[in-house]
C-alpha cells in the first residue's frame, strides 16, 4: 500500500492527513499534533477558519521533526477571498503556524452564485494570488476545497497553473462520484474531509461485520476504504488511542468484494453542506 500520493505537479503528499477541525487550541491542539506526529502522521491539514493554527504551529515546532519531513495544508476562508486579501490572509497562516512555507494552500469553499453575481471573477482573483504565492516557493503546491464540477471548470479555464487538490466530503454512504470522476479524469487528488461521516456511518450494521472479519474498527474500514479508492482521507480525533489506530491501516487489505458492497452502499451520514447553498 503506498504512503504517498504523487500530485499532478510531481510533489509528494503523504496518503493520510492528520486533520484539525474542531480541535481546541492552546494545549489540546499542541499534544494533538504531538501525539499525531509521535505516531507516525507526517501530513497535518490545518486552517485558518478552525482558530488553532497557533496551537496547530507549536505542537509542530515542539514535536522536533525537521520541516523537510512534513506536510503542512492550509485553507483561505470565504470572507478572505479575492488577489489581495488572499495575500494577506497566508501571511497571517504563516505567521500562526511558525512556518516560513506551505506545502499546500487550498481555497477552503467556491465563490457560488447563490451568494455572487462575480462568482467566478471572485475565484480567480483568488487563484490568481494562489498561483503568484506558489511561484514565489512560498507553497509546494495549491488546490481548493468543496469545489464541484460547475466550480472547477470556470477556474481551469482561467488559470495558469492546475489545481493539485481537491478536498470534499467523502465517506462510506457520501462519495460524490461525479466530482471524483471529473477529479481524477484531471488528475486532480481528491481529499475526502469527515473520512469517517456521522455517526450512523460508524453505526452500520454491514460495516460492523466487515470491520469483525478484518479485526478491524469500522474507523479503520473507513480510512483503508478511502485509500483503495485512490481518495486521501484525513481523520481527525482529539483521543490519543483513536488517533493511533486511524493510522494503523497500512497491514491489510479490503477485498474486492468487500469494496464494491461499501461502494454501493445506500446514502448516509452526510452533513448536508452543499456550496451551492451554504450560507457562509
Amino acid at each position: 500500500m503506498k504512503t504517498y500520493f504523487k500530485l499532478n505537479n510531481n510533489i509528494n503528499i503523504p496518503s493520510i492527513g492528520f486533520g484539525t477541525w474542531q480541535t481546541p487550541d492552546g494545549e489540546t491542539a499542541i499534544n494533538v499534533i504531538k501525539t499525531a506526529l509521535n505516531d507516525g502522521y507526517r501530513h497535518i491539514d490545518a486552517a485558518a477558519i478552525y482558530k488553532n493554527e497557533k496551537g496547530v504551529g507549536a505542537g509542530i515546532k515542539e514535536s522536533g521533526i525537521e520541516r523537510k519531513d512534513l506536510f503542512v495544508t492550509s485553507k483561505l476562508w470565504n470572507s478572505e477571498r479575492g488577489y489581495e486579501t488572499t495575500l494577506k490572509a497566508f501571511e497571517n497562516t504563516l505567521k500562526d503556524l511558525q512556518l516560513d512555507y506551505l506545502d499546500l494552500y487550498l481555497i477552503h469553499w467556491p465563490a457560488t452564485a447563490h451568494q455572487f453575481d462575480n462568482w467566478q471573477q471572485l475565484n480567480n482573483d483568488t487563484w490568481r494570488a494562489m498561483e503568484e504565492l506558489y511561484q514565489n516557493g512560498k507553497i509546494k503546491a495549491i488546490g481548493v476545497s468543496n469545489f464541484l464540477e460547475h466550480h472547477l471548470k470556470p477556474l481551469m479555464a482561467q488559470a495558469t497553473i492546475k489545481p493539485t487538490v481537491n478536498q470534499i466530503e467523502y465517506h462510506p454512504g457520501f462519495m460524490q462520484n461525479d466530482c471524483v470522476k471529473f477529479c481524477t479524469d484531471n488528475n486532480i487528488q481528491i481529499e475526502g474531509w469527515s473520512p469517517l461521516g456521522r455517526g450512523e456511518v460508524l453505526d452500520n450494521d454491514m460495516l460492523k461485520a466487515i470491520a469483525q472479519n478484518y479485526n478491524k474498527s469500522v474507523a479503520q474500514i473507513c480510512i483503508r476504504w478511502a485509500l483503495q479508492n485512490n481518495v486521501l482521507p484525513l481523520p481527525k480525533s482529539v483521543t490519543p488511542h483513536r488517533i493511533k489506530e486511524n493510522f494503523d491501516i497500512f497491514d491489510f487489505e479490503i477485498s474486492d468484494s468487500d469494496m464494491t458492497r461499501i461502494n454501493q452502499m445506500d446514502p448516509i451520514g452526510s452533513s448536508g453542506l452543499d456550496p451551492d447553498t451554504v450560507d457562509f
